[in-house]
This record gives C-alpha cells, sequence and structure tokens, in this order.
C-alpha cells in the first residue's frame, strides 16, 4: 500500500530545509478514511499514529457526509477538494501522501506538489480547514446561506488562500536554489490567470458558481496573482493576521452585497 517515493535532489533540498526527517509515501490507492489494515501498515512506517479528532459541535447541522465522518476518531488524511498529495501530522515523523489518483501528471507540477506539501507541514497550521474555522465553520455557514457541499468547497477555498499567504514567498524566493520547482509554480499561475479576470461575469451570470469562483481565486491568492473584487480582500495582511474570524466577516458582507 505504501512505499517511500524517490525523491529528485531539489525536492529532497526542500525537504531538508523545511521538514526533514518527514517521510514522502507514494500510494497503491486512492483513499481518505484508512481501513484498519491500512492504518495498522502505516504505523509500521512510523514512530507513533495518533488520528485527530474534532469537536461535534464545530459542525452546522446539515453538512457532507465525509465532513461528519471526519471529526471522529477514523484515521483521516486528505478530504474532498485536498488534491492527489496530502499531508498529515498525526503521524511521527509527518508524512506526505502521493496518492494514487496523481499518476499521469506532467512530473515537474508533482514535483511541486510534494515540495509545496513539505513546506505545509512544517508550518504550524491545520492540515484540514476544519482545525481552521473551528467553532466559526458554523458562523460560515450561517453567514452564505449555501448548500452544506457549497458551504464545504468555499471554506477549502478560503483555506488554500490563507495557507498560500504563509507559503508564497517561500516559493518566489526558490527561483535561483531550486529554479525547476520555482518554474512549475510560476506555470501553474500563469495557467490560471486567464480565468480570473471574468471571474466576476461568470458569477453574475450563473454561469459559475460562487464557490466554484472562490477556488479559483484563492488558488490565485497562492500564486501571487491579482484576483478580481470581492476576492481581493482575501490578498491582505488583514487575513493573515486575523485568519477564521476575517474569512468570516468577509463570507457576510459579501453574501450581504450578493443579496442586495
Amino acid at each position: 500500500m505504501f512505499t517511500e517515493r524517490d525523491l529528485p535532489e531539489d525536492v529532497s533540498g526542500v525537504r531538508a530545509s523545511h521538514a526533514t526527517g518527514a517521510l514522502v509515501l507514494d500510494c497503491e490507492a486512492d483513499f481518505e478514511t484508512l481501513p484498519p489494515a491500512q492504518a495498522e501498515e502505516l504505523g509500521l512506517l512510523v514512530d507513533a499514529l495518533d488520528p485527530t479528532s474534532y469537536p461535534e459541535e464545530w459542525l452546522p447541522p446539515e453538512v457532507p457526509t465525509q465532513l461528519r465522518r471526519y471529526v471522529g476518531t477514523e484515521f483521516t488524511v486528505g478530504m474532498p477538494g485536498d488534491g492527489g498529495v496530502t499531508w498529515t501530522r498525526q503521524t511521527d515523523p509527518p508524512i506526505v501522501f502521493v496518492k494514487a489518483r496523481t499518476e499521469g501528471s506532467p512530473e515537474d507540477f508533482l514535483d511541486f506538489l510534494v515540495a509545496e506539501a513539505l513546506v505545509e507541514v512544517a508550518l504550524d497550521r491545520p492540515e484540514h480547514f476544519l482545525g481552521f474555522f473551528e467553532g466559526r465553520y458554523r458562523d460560515l455557514a450561517a453567514a452564505t446561506r449555501l448548500s452544506p457541499a457549497d458551504t464545504y468547497q468555499l471554506a477549502v477555498a478560503l483555506y488554500d488562500a490563507s495557507l498560500g499567504l504563509d507559503t508564497r514567498e517561500v516559493f518566489r524566493g526558490w527561483d535561483e536554489e531550486f529554479p525547476r520547482l520555482h518554474d512549475a509554480w510560476v506555470d501553474a499561475g500563469e495557467r490560471l490567470q486567464p480565468r480570473l479576470s471574468d471571474l466576476p461575469r461568470e458569477v453574475a451570470t450563473g454561469r459559475t458558481s460562487f464557490p466554484a469562483a472562490a477556488e479559483l481565486a484563492c488558488a490565485g491568492v497562492k500564486h501571487g496573482l491579482d484576483v478580481p473584487t470581492p476576492f481581493g480582500a482575501l490578498d491582505t495582511e488583514a487575513y493573515r493576521d486575523h485568519g477564521a474570524d476575517y474569512a468570516v466577516t468577509w463570507a457576510r458582507k459579501t453574501f450581504e452585497k450578493l443579496r442586495e
């Protein structure tokens, strides 16, 4: 199920700089919640395994089934929206998982995703948006009045932007030390840019839902791109400083304007 991944020199350099000792594992299958047998297999590769759980009180009454399962004691790594490369500090040492769904991805971009995960796992940040919002997730749902699935998608995007505010300067600094990874980060941003300028019109005409637009815009924040109103307000020191409180206030004000 799990095999230690051979890392190219630049990705090994990122690990040495940010997450010394972290394991990077290739996975034979896709998974989120690990069955007991696979969790036991994983436990043989690490010194300790301590699954995280969260209070039920943090959840609004209606949430996707996977999120309700996530707050329990089952060992879960990655959730819908987290992509094929995920990380966890529920183990000692921490682990970056490269899941089977990444097969066929461009090599440079996949190596960047692994390097990005190594940078993120070294931060003192939750590995899922629920650990970021905590009880404010209920407030986010109340502020937007979106469906449970759309609220989930918006929360993923908002936390993605928050992480990006902490990581993008690291990626910018790789232009000389790790130029291949830096170029992959830049290329991913350039592919996003054409979509961003039309986002307000797409949302206004119903061609793109607000949560989907937020997903694109918040990815733009991670890449240091110019993002349109109202998402530009997330690319601020205020968001970096005030976190979930800021995100909920932004959502409430934004949806009040959308309802006018």
